[in-house]
């Protein structure tokens, strides 16, 4: 025998430990079918769960023509079952432009944060929302078109911190058949009716044939979600113990992890656990699944000192040690000036330099130009000053005497391009002397007429 919606409910806020006595709750109300069902039914059982009902309204500013008509119809609605009833005001095309978002992420984020606000504002610890087991199985072909992974997979999570979805596992027949019965009345979104988004066209196209060829398909659907978030729930907490090991260091903006363990890990969970990093690190998110694949062939294959770049300024680079997840702006070296003889701390390239004069040539090391060099003092005179690299710089690169830019140089040594503003350049005048840490001036080198030798050493600074 076919149960009940208000009984449908009922099983969902029991199996899902949704509602407890003494709950105020808050509940999303645009007019539409589903939060009229779903503010009538919790209207219904209000006494026999023992809460407290309230309701807001949230508009996003896309419908302007529609909007005021909604608000008089749902604080009417209200107003006939003593709710108390509020309405906000978000701006969802200005916060989509600051943040990259689409429109409909947007207005996802900020719906959240009012229904937040207002719940705060009126004491309420529950917020229900009106996602059903339809919206449920067009969530999971949303995500199955888009190629995610297990996460998405697993569809709307019937509870989430405040939120509260009672009808995420009653069908939208079921919603329509209990408006009808009970004479009740809603409002019809015109942006429901256009197939400019994803979920219209599945809704419109896809899940009537799917429904077609499996009568029960929803009900498969909202199984298969299920069975998914299961197994989630069980990943999530290996993920958290794998994770807690792996920290190396972590901020807002980065997160460095140790590179053994992932290098032997299976490829199921260092997938979950490179997105977990990233989750949980503000200024990380927004990566796709896309972006984990690459970062674990950097992990699997990538050589010490690999790196990659993605988007939203994000570079992962692998050390002997550590994966580096960073989106912090790469370090720009000041200008130093050096007037005689002695050592200079280069601290944004990490860097001590050290000089000294030596009368003759009779040195026995006339450097690498990596850890050390020598020049001819008398071709480098004091000032000298250490700055980066700017537009147009070039050099002429000892043993080769062609000039050679700066860039060009950077491009072939392979010089990552996040480090290369950090990369001292040993200034003589305007002109280059040396790449410190790569490569001296043709022009500045040792010569049979050389009567004094500027030697300049490197060592990393100690923290």
């Amino acid at each position: 025998m076919k149960k009940h919606i208000i009984d449908l409910v009922k099983d969902s806020i029991a199996k899902h430990s949704m509602i407890s006595a003494g709950d105020r709750i808050l509940a999303g109300l645009s007019g539409g079918a589903d939060s009229v069902c779903l503010l009538s039914i919790l209207d219904h059982l209000k006494n026999a769960l023992g809460v407290e009902l309230s309701a807001a309204y949230i508009d996003h500013g896309f419908r302007p023509d529609e909007t005021t008509a909604e608000i008089e119809f749902c604080s009417k609605l209200c107003s006939e079952r003593n709710i108390a009833f509020s309405t906000t005001k978000i701006n969802a095309k200005v916060y989509a432009e600051s943040e990259g978002l689409n429109k409909q992420e947007a207005a996802r984020d900020l719906r959240y944060k009012a229904l937040e606000e207002i719940a705060a504002q009126n004491g309420a610890n529950k917020i229900a929302l009106a996602h059903n087991a339809n919206d449920q199985a067009e969530t999971l072909l949303m995500h199955l078109v888009r190629g995610s992974g297990p996460l998405g997979l697993s569809g709307i999570p019937p509870i989430r911190g405040l939120i509260i979805r009672p009808l995420i596992e009653t069908q939208r027949s079921e919603i329509e058949e209990y408006l009808s019965k009970e004479g009740l009345h809603y409002v019809t979104d015109s942006s429901n009716l256009k197939n400019d988004y994803l979920r219209n066209r599945i809704r419109h196209f896809i899940m009537p044939s799917l429904i077609n060829i499996n009568k029960d398909f929803i009900q498969a659907a909202l199984r298969t979600t299920n069975i998914i978030r299961d197994e989630e729930r069980y990943f999530a907490v290996l993920v958290t113990k794998t994770l807690m090991k792996m920290i190396s260091r972590k901020s807002d903006t980065a997160i460095e992890l140790f590179l053994g363990p992932m290098e032997y890990m299976d490829t199921a969970l260092l997938r979950r656990v490179l997105r977990r990093a990233l989750s949980e690190t503000r200024s990380l998110r927004g990566l796709g699944l896309d972006h984990i694949e690459d970062l674990i062939k950097l992990i699997k294959y990538g050589q010490s000192g690999g790196r990659i770049y993605l988007p939203h300024s994000i570079r992962a680079i692998k050390g002997y040690a550590t994966l580096a997840l960073t989106s912090e702006a790469p370090v720009s070296l000041r200008e130093y000036v050096i007037n005689s003889p002695g050592e200079v701390v280069l601290k944004e390239a990490a860097t001590v330099l050290r000089l000294s004069i030596v009368e003759g040539k009779e040195i026995y090391d006339m450097g690498d130009g990596k850890k050390s060099a020598c020049f001819d003092a008398d071709k480098l005179p004091f000032p000298l000053s250490i700055r980066s690299r700017r537009a147009g710089d070039f050099f002429y690169p000892g043993g080769f005497g062609k000039k050679k830019k700066i860039q060009d140089y950077f491009v072939d040594e392979k010089i990552p391009r996040d480090e290369r503003d950090s990369v001292p350049l040993l200034m003589t005048n305007k002109n280059i002397a040396w790449i410190v840490g790569h490569r001296i001036d043709e022009r500045y080198k040792v010569d049979d007429n050389t009567d004094r030798v500027l030697l300049l050493e490197i060592r990393p600074m100690k923290f």
